[in-house]
């Protein structure tokens, strides 16, 4: 599988995951479809499904037109079913949704919002986090708890270190700001900031990052209590 980085609207990333021996494609949060429909256009690719991590108009803006042109198939959440877009193939938490040669397991993370999930591409070791966990960061919590989004979090702690995580933003240097404020003797830290400054300046991807990146980086994913991440969150939020 190949996976190509669509820069959507502002900061969003959408994702094709592309069948390369049938020339067929997933998207992942499509914000917008004009960016999309060009590169799978320009490149002779048929989208045969739409996944969505969640409901919000940044990660399905797109679901509608794309569905149109393509007769693609929407893949969401079974409880989101009245605010996924067109909704087509319901899946729930720790199913395997396969199709062809495409196969994810589907986790359930609400925090930022209660209907959240993942999908975990287990074979190729690529899981799309949407806007529950970013390179260096998380996601504000929307209509979840607390609780809810530190349980999420703790999910993605299970899964093999090189396992590559795209997210739905590119958030990744203003986090980085928060992370070397609370966690300022962190070497790794440090030295991932100057490999992020690298990329950006050559107008680079900061993503994929990796579990192991983050359980190193994230001072997320290394608060080790409720209490601590909450804290960490509230400061985030007027950070």
């Amino acid at each position: 599988m190949k996976i190509k980085i669509i820069p959507c609207l502002k900061d969003n990333y959408s994702y094709l995951i592309i069948d390369q021996n049938k020339n067929t494609a997933c998207v992942v949060d499509p914000s917008e479809s004009d960016p999309i429909i060009k590169y799978l256009d320009d490149n002779k690719i048929n989208l045969k499904f739409i996944l969505n991590t969640h409901h919000h108009y940044d990660h399905v803006g797109g679901n509608n037109k794309l569905k149109n042109k393509y007769k693609a198939k929407v893949v969401g959440y079974k409880k989101d079913k009245e605010r996924i877009p067109n909704i087509d193939i319901m899946v729930d938490d720790k199913e395997i949704w396969k199709s062809e040669n495409f196969e994810a397991k589907i986790m359930h993370i609400p925090g930022h919002t209660t209907g959240h999930i993942c999908f975990y591409f287990y074979k190729d070791k690529i899981v799309f986090t949407g806007d529950t966990l970013f390179s260096l960061g998380c996601g504000r919590i929307f209509e979840g708890t607390y609780s809810q989004m530190f349980q999420s979090l703790n999910k993605f702690k299970q899964l093999p270190l090189d396992t590559k995580i795209f997210c739905g933003h590119e958030y990744t240097m203003q986090n980085s700001k928060f992370c070397l404020k609370h966690d300022s003797n962190n070497q790794k830290l440090k030295k991932k900031i100057i490999e992020i400054k690298k990329k950006l300046d050559n107008n680079l991807y900061t993503i994929p990052s990796t579990i192991k990146e983050e359980l190193e980086c994230n001072i997320f994913l290394r608060s080790d209590n409720l209490e601590t991440f909450s804290k960490l969150r509230d400061l985030k939020d007027n950070f």
